[in-house]
């Protein structure tokens, strides 16, 4: 286990832990290739700062869409990129992986991601479910005979899942993130004020001033970007109270897997919800208001772990080093 490290490659961002040396990677999951060449450009804060200014034979993207896989030769060049940052060049650097993955993963796409880290320079790939990672960087009881719920909100994917004794009772999974909020947020801008900004902007403006509180403390953000109808340059005031509906139009799909998933449970489990609550991760949980939200809506506690965006990550570090049983390499 010495040349091994866990990999939370996210729709939005990726994070590497290396054992021994802890949480060595934190990037947006974003490469810019210069398509003549065939050659990387940038990687991760580099290129995710590109993206929209790129020049003609440059292109800045996020591989990973809703979780998976959406072009793999990109994904396997920004795989590359982050295990050598991670654990170094050459072959005798080439590490064990620990992935994890989405709850609601096909086994095509699981085999997609584990044949990406393999040609990005894996040894040998072992996969975890990112909920279960999750609830043990969250600091969750897992292990003890009470039911322990975590609601993981990444960019691309939500994953909902109630454990006990160190497994998966129920879980459920919607391809309902981040990215679905910041085009809410874009597509009710084009539709009100006529004002085309990038979802670059539109997750930016997310961070500044979204919420779910119609109690929020009024604030305002200047936007800027270009009129639908003249194509001239365009600025808008946008309140925060204003993006309660677009934002609130894609937490519903999140509401209802929360609610399919409560509704299988057994009513001993049901009672332990109840009585000691459900817990958000994902950088989507640092989303204002929603905590409270969702405490009106389900008639229980809802809090937002301490490290809310590490705590995929922070699990798998646990998993290598306190867990290694749950591990199985394929080589």
């Amino acid at each position: 286990m010495a040349r091994t490290i866990g990999v939370d490659l996210g729709t939005a961002n990726t994070y590497i832990y290396r054992k021994g040396r802890g949480i060595v990677v934190r990037e947006p999951s974003v490469i810019a290739i210069d398509e003549e060449k065939c050659k990387v450009v940038a990687l991760g804060e580099d290129a995710y700062e590109m993206i929209g200014k790129e020049p003609n034979n440059v292109k800045a993207t996020r591989p990973i869409k809703d979780g998976v896989i959406a072009e793999f030769d990109i994904t396997v060049a920004m795989l590359h990129g982050f295990i050598v940052k991670a654990a170094g060049k050459g072959s005798l650097n080439r590490p064990n992986v620990v992935l994890a993955v989405s709850q609601s993963i096909t086994e095509v796409e699981k085999r997609a991601l584990e044949e990406a880290a393999a040609e990005a320079g894996a040894r040998s790939v072992a996969i975890v479910k990112a909920p279960f990672a999750a609830a043990l960087g969250a600091g969750l009881p897992i292990e003890e005979p009470r039911g322990s719920m975590i609601v993981n909100i990444g960019g691309g994917t939500t994953d909902v899942a109630v454990m006990s004794l160190g497994g998966i009772i129920e879980a459920d999974s919607v391809r309902v993130g981040g990215d679905k909020i910041d085009d809410s947020i874009l597509s009710y801008l084009k539709r009100k004020y006529n004002l085309i900004i990038s979802p670059i902007d539109a997750e930016e403006l997310k961070r500044k001033i979204g919420t779910l509180s119609p109690h929020a403390e009024e604030k305002t953000a200047e936007v800027y970007g270009r009129d639908a109808v003249s194509g001239l340059p365009l600025t808008v005031k946008v309140k925060n109270t204003e993006l309660i509906e677009p934002i609130t139009e894609q937490i519903a799909h999140i509401v209802y897997c929360i609610k399919t998933t409560l509704e299988k449970l057994h009513p001993e489990l049901s009672s332990d919800i109840h009585d000691y609550g459900m817990t958000l991760s994902g950088g989507g949980a640092l989303l204002d208001g929603l905590a409270e939200y969702f405490t009106k809506l389900f008639g229980f506690e809802v809090r937002v772990a301490e490290n809310a965006t590490d705590c995929c990550v922070e699990g798998i570090q646990k998993i290598i080093d306190l867990f290694p049983q749950f591990i199985s390499f394929n080589d």
